[in-house]
């Protein structure tokens, strides 16, 4: 049986450390230099990866940091790659194309695996072919450790925490709002990957894994497209996105294991600190919408989807959408990407709106109460998600004992009885309660 040892060459191993985002990624990973032991980037071209370690160090000289020559076409090049570390930070993608063999990679050699993606149908079907074998191997495999999906999840997991004693939620509902004093140019990487889920959509639905649903007070609510919330001030129009989906499978695995998962040999103090947070975990509805304050953007964003939607569905439409991105979502992605400048001016919100009952015990069946909290912090591709996957490998790199042994599972059920809301906060992504309302029934 193949385990991870602490003998492994590497503490991580950033994987495709010259992308748009593994770029970005190094350079966060860089200022934690002596938190790791050893720091290797890999990738298929090495020239570029030596230019990017470069870039990620100035205006100091680059680290003497190896590099590695790996394929994700390449199966034994990754095999050998994960030999040699203990975690493995995967920024290749799209994940549907170059995931795949990443994974299984891991899970044979033992070694833990962390990536970046917000696909759905990826994360899903890394969970059905590998989880036993994680499992029995001791590879930890945490999918959507950036943006998606870890504010919404920690996000999710701080809000549903203020509803105290006898107060439960029904539903939570995510507003996340993007703001910048220049236009703000989304990365085609994610652009693609969301033209390509909707080739997917109906191979997820046949093979979603069947799971075990919460327990949720009150009736499910109605769903709208559009809503406004006047005390946030945003309009908001429905998102599909990953979030959501990841945040029912935490609530699911924690409905079968409601104390979380034990660790692999945690402390006493650890078993009680995990048994604590986890009890004080209520589960609810939850969805996310991308707000805005202005209505015209809300029919934007519509037309974008429709577009996707539409187009999606068929080979020359994918073509047509990934050929000409900026002009189906009116200049909002690019090929090249945002500049260093729109980087550092942009920043997000998510505002997470609660509605439940002040006193479930009591068998109400209108919501009498309403809860808003918020998570905030820097650009989402390129800052706030390699501050989260490196805050993320620092936890498993100093934390081991205390997390599962192995399996496929999510950021929240891994790393929310952890300290990483706390690290997160430290490096500049906040938590806060807004407001705590009682509602006249």
């Amino acid at each position: 049986m193949a385990v991870t040892t602490p003998t492994s060459e590497f503490d991580i191993v950033i994987l495709g450390a010259s992308g748009f985002t593994g770029k970005h990624v190094l350079k966060e990973a860089l200022k934690f230099l002596t938190n790791f032991n050893s720091i290797a980037i890999a990738g298929r071209d090495t020239s570029k990866l030596a230019q990017t370690l470069n870039w990620a160090a100035r205006p100091n000289p680059p680290p003497p940091i190896p590099i590695l020559a790996a394929d994700t076409a390449d199966a034994a090049s990754l095999r050998a790659l994960c030999d040699r570390a203990r975690i493995l930070l995967n920024c290749v993608g799209p994940f549907r194309r170059h995931g795949a063999p990443v994974v299984a990679a891991c899970v044979a050699a033992g070694c833990d695996y962390l990536d970046i993606t917000g696909e759905t149908e990826f994360m899903e079907r890394m969970e059905r072919e590998h989880h036993a074998q994680a499992v029995k191997n001791g590879a930890l495999v945490v999918s959507a450790c950036g943006f998606d999906s870890v504010p919404a999840e920690m996000g999710f997991l701080f809000h549903s925490r203020q509803w105290v004693g006898p107060a439960r939620p029904n539903r939570v509902e995510a507003y996340l709002s993007l703001e910048s004093e220049r236009r703000i140019v989304g990365n085609f990487g994610t652009f693609e990957s969301a033209v390509m889920a909707v080739k997917d959509l109906n191979e997820i639905e046949q093979s979603r894994v069947n799971r075990v649903k919460p327990k949720i007070p009150g009736p499910p609510p109605k769903g709208e497209i559009i809503e406004h919330q006047k005390k946030i001030g945003l309009w908001g129009v429905t998102l599909p996105s990953a979030d959501a989906t990841l945040v029912g499978r935490t609530l699911s695995t924690l409905t079968e294991s409601p104390d979380g998962l034990p660790g692999l040999d945690e402390s006493e103090e650890m078993v009680e600190k995990r048994k604590t947070f986890w009890s004080s975990v209520k589960p609810a509805h939850f969805g996310v919408k991308l707000g805005s304050k202005s209505l015209l953007h809300m029919f934007g964003f519509i037309m974008i989807g429709i577009f996707i939607g539409v187009l999606g569905r068929f080979s020359l439409g994918r073509w047509l959408l990934l050929k000409y991105p900026s002009i189906f979502t009116f200049g909002g992605f690019s090929k090249n990407g945002p500049s260093e400048e729109e980087i550092a001016s942009a920043s997000f919100k998510m505002w997470f709106v609660g509605h439940g009952f002040s006193n479930e015990g009591e068998g109400q069946k209108k919501a009498d109460m309403e809860i808003i909290t918020r998570v905030m912090g820097p650009e989402m591709g390129y800052v706030t998600t390699p501050i989260i996957l490196v805050q993320c490998a620092l936890i498993l790199h100093t934390q081991r004992k205390n997390l599962p042994k192995g399996g496929v599972y999510t950021p929240g059920i891994v790393f929310g009885a952890t300290d990483l809301q706390e690290r997160l906060q430290q490096n500049g992504i906040s938590f806060h309660v807004v407001s705590k309302t009682s509602l006249s029934t």
